[in-house]
Formats: C-alpha cells, sequence, structure tokens
C-alpha cells in the first residue's frame, strides 16, 4: 500500500520545489503533479520535483494523449527515468473533451488514440524499434537512442467502462479520479480485469480540521458533475486527522494500491502531517 500526495494546480509552481522538499522528508511514497490545461505542464513540473528530491517517486497525473506525440512523450519520459532511475510513474490519458476542442486537438476515437499512444510509448521505452499505422498513431521505424535500464511504469487515468478495459489490456497501472469511494473499487478492478501486479491509483480530496465540511462542499459539487454521480456519492478524505485516516485505509482494503491524497488548502502540508500522524 502507497500514500502519495498530489501538488494542487491551484498552487503556485515555485511552490512546488519547497513542498516536494518538506514531502521528501516525510513517509510519504509519491508526489503527484498534474497536467491541466492552462495551469502547468506534468512533465517539467516532475523534473522538477525529482532534481529536487532523492526518495520519492514523482508521478505525473496525467497527460493527455492529444496533446503529446508519442514519440517525443517517450523521449521524455525517458530522460526522467535515466536520470532518475525507479522514481517516476507516467500517467496518460484522453484529455478532457471541452478542453481538448479548445485547442484543436479533438480526436474521432479517443480510445484508439489512448491505446496507440500507451502501446506505443511502453514498446519505446523498452528500447524497441516501432513502426505502427494506426487509426491515429503513425510511427515508422523510430526508437530511442538512449532508452531508460528501467522504464518507468505508465498508467492510464480513465473513468468509463471501456477505457478501464482499455487500460486493463495495455497499462502498468490505472489512476481514477478524486471522488471515488470503496464500494465503488471492486467493480472498477473487474472491469479493468488485469493481472494482481496491475497498479490501481486512486486520487481523493484531503482537508483535516474544523472547517473539513465547508472546504469539502467547495468542490463537491463540481466533482460530482464530472464522475456523473450525486454530490453525496462524491468520497473524500476529510473531518478529522482520525477520520480522513480511516477513508484512506478504507480506499486500501477496497482494492486501491497507491491512494493520492489532495489536500484542499493554500497550506497543504498541515493537512499532511496531520494524516500522516493519524497513519
Amino acid at each position: 500500500m502507497r500514500l502519495g500526495v498530489m501538488y494542487d494546480r491551484d498552487l503556485p509552481p515555485e511552490g512546488l520545489i519547497p513542498f516536494a522538499r518538506a514531502l521528501d522528508e516525510t513517509t510519504v511514497h509519491d508526489l503527484w503533479v498534474v497536467e491541466d490545461l492552462g495551469w502547468t505542464g506534468g512533465v517539467s513540473s516532475a523534473a522538477t520535483a525529482l532534481a529536487v528530491t532523492s526518495r520519492l517517486r514523482v508521478g505525473i497525473g496525467i497527460t493527455p494523449a492529444p496533446l503529446r506525440n508519442p514519440m517525443l512523450l517517450a523521449m521524455e519520459l525517458a530522460n526522467l527515468a535515466r536520470l532518475h532511475p525507479g522514481r517516476l510513474a507516467a500517467g496518460i490519458g484522453h484529455g478532457v473533451p471541452g478542453w481538448m476542442r479548445q485547442v484543436g486537438a479533438a480526436v474521432p476515437s479517443p480510445l484508439a488514440l489512448l491505446e496507440e499512444t500507451i502501446t506505443s510509448v511502453r514498446a519505446l521505452l523498452r528500447g524497441e524499434t516501432v513502426t505502427l499505422h494506426g487509426r491515429a498513431v503513425h510511427l515508422d521505424g523510430v526508437s530511442l537512442v538512449h532508452p531508460p535500464a528501467e522504464p518507468p511504469p505508465v498508467l492510464s487515468g480513465v473513468k468509463g467502462p471501456r477505457s478501464l478495459a482499455l487500460s486493463g489490456r495495455v497499462a502498468q497501472g490505472t489512476i481514477v479520479p478524486e471522488g471515488t469511494g470503496p464500494a465503488q473499487l471492486p467493480g472498477i478492478r473487474d472491469r479493468i480485469g488485469a493481472s494482481d501486479d496491475h497498479e490501481l491509483a486512486v486520487f481523493t480530496y484531503l482537508h483535516t480540521g474544523p472547517d473539513a465540511a465547508t472546504a469539502a462542499r467547495s468542490v463537491a459539487a463540481g466533482q460530482a458533475e464530472f464522475l456523473g454521480v450525486p454530490v453525496e456519492e462524491v468520497t473524500m478524505a476529510v473531518g478529522t486527522p482520525e477520520e480522513a485516516a480511516g477513508q484512506v485505509r478504507r480506499l486500501w482494503t477496497g482494492g486501491a494500491d497507491t491512494v493520492v491524497v489532495r489536500p484542499i488548502d493554500t497550506d497543504p502540508l498541515p493537512h499532511i502531517k496531520a494524516l500522516l500522524s493519524a497513519l
């Protein structure tokens, strides 16, 4: 069981360095960075976090396949994996459809693009020469000059049934979004249908302290709309530190291999330290 922490997209980019250094001194396993349209780039954030830490695994959650040529993405990931062996996890997803349309990157078949992107990126990271003339990806005899000796795991950030099944076929792990509850995890694992070594990473909001209910309300409605569920079904690690820790444990027990908490606060470290103390 792994515990990760997300550096929230609304926090200033320059705060990532002191945050990563502080997190490196705790018992947290992972630091996850974000690539959302208009906020920050995931690869540059991951490179920064890896450079200023010595222990943490850094996850990219997640690069949108429509914005990332698979060859270029493999080059970036290979570079980080060689510089920081064993400390990178790469998430790739469909991208938010509305955002992809905003930048002219919408594709006719998101499923085909994601499958072909993950398949080709993984092959390139293994040092293979790749030729693929698929529905969405076209590569002709390309390979990495400096493939990593230890290829980083590639996870798929998805939520729909067909995308979960795709993730089970082609990725080494699956990332499911904030709000997902422990009762949903067995069904998600069934849809993925992968082997036991397929990592299931679950993102969840975190807030400890007396204003936890107010903080939860500030994000619950939007996340419920994103997930397509009633707001009362949005699960979060909120309340007292003990209550938050209990929710993290239930996600682990429900089937999560990695729980990544996303603090709802401009000062996230006190919430993380309170959670760790309770755990």
